[in-house]
């Protein structure tokens, strides 16, 4: 399979997580963060089951056993793509700005290159490390709007340890994807880990629920609930999955690098924001990175 339409597609995870965020930061005061994304992967598991129903029919004599044999396997990567990541996100965008999130977030390929590293012992080759310098200078560019100094003036907020720990979740989760189980369709598996990783995330919300925290059900706070339940979770974990499946951990993470960019164009779209000359240098190097990264290497498979 000639994987440029992978490349292409694995650019729309970042867009469509860079809504996410603004989203979530937007509304953080009507909208809890546990309650957020709790009927996010509750409406996204109502969107998955009919698209996936036939691949579960076809598959529900061997289902009961797949759980039994790779439950081990399965478990953690529920707990960390469903139940942890965007709880840590929402908490932490409670107490940070979205841009703060976002630049953030950009230590991901970091912890994937590492984790790759520690866990599965993957070597680094050359054209991977210029790739990423180039991808995170890019990213400091633009956080420093094309000034050195500006990085020392930079005050972290109370929640980007939060928004850390769930780029350190999702670091993880997508290396541990690498060693997701074979034999199923990758819709059911998707809507098996949802139905999965709801378990304790209602557990979560429940214990939300008892100190009093609530939302208006108002057309804004569903129609963002509607947004991150189809297009940031459904489709974008869809295509995230298919990524690391053929293109690898490490090449895929390259593509967390255009969430800030993209979340300068949406704070251009959205909120009017001017778009400077650091935006499109920190753009262009953060394309440049990706793309030696990605024709440095050959399409990695899903270890069994």
């Amino acid at each position: 399979m000639n994987p440029l339409p992978v490349w292409l597609l694995a650019a729309l995870p970042p867009l469509f997580w860079a809504g996410n965020f603004v989203l979530a930061r937007a509304l953080h005061t009507h909208l809890p963060p546990i309650a957020l994304s709790f009927w996010r992967w509750t409406l996204a598991l109502a969107i998955l089951l009919p698209i996936a129903w036939p691949a579960l029919l076809r598959e529900r004599r061997t289902l009961g056993q797949f759980l039994r044999r790779h439950w081990r396997r399965l478990v953690p990567l529920a707990v960390l793509g469903i139940t942890g990541y965007n709880t840590l996100l929402y908490i932490g965008l409670q107490d940070t700005t979205a841009t703060n999130a976002v630049l953030l977030s950009a230590a991901t390929p970091v912890m994937i290159v590492a984790l790759s590293f520690l866990l599965l012992g993957e070597r680094l080759r050359i054209a991977a490390l210029i790739g990423l310098a180039l991808s995170l200078a890019g990213v400091l560019v633009i956080m420093a709007k094309g000034d050195p100094a500006a990085m020392l003036r930079l005050k972290p907020a109370a929640g980007d340890g939060w928004v850390l720990a769930a780029a350190l979740d999702w670091a993880l989760y997508s290396v541990l994807l690498r060693r997701r189980p074979a034999g199923l369709d990758p819709l059911a598996f998707l809507t098996l880990l949802v139905a999965m990783g709801l378990v304790p995330l209602a557990g979560l919300y429940a214990w939300e629920l008892s100190t009093g925290a609530r939302f208006a059900p108002d057309a804004a706070n569903l129609a963002a609930i509607g947004y991150v339940a189809l297009l940031p979770s459904v489709l974008a974990y869809i295509i995230w999955n298919r990524a690391v499946a053929e293109l690898g951990a490490n090449r895929t993470g390259q593509y967390i690098h255009l969430l800030p960019v993209f979340g300068t164009l949406l704070g251009v779209l959205l909120l009017g924001e001017r778009l400077e000359w650091f935006h499109a240098l920190g753009a262009v190097l953060i394309a440049a990175g990706i793309l030696l990264s990605a024709s440095r290497f050959r399409p990695q498979r899903p270890m069994h």
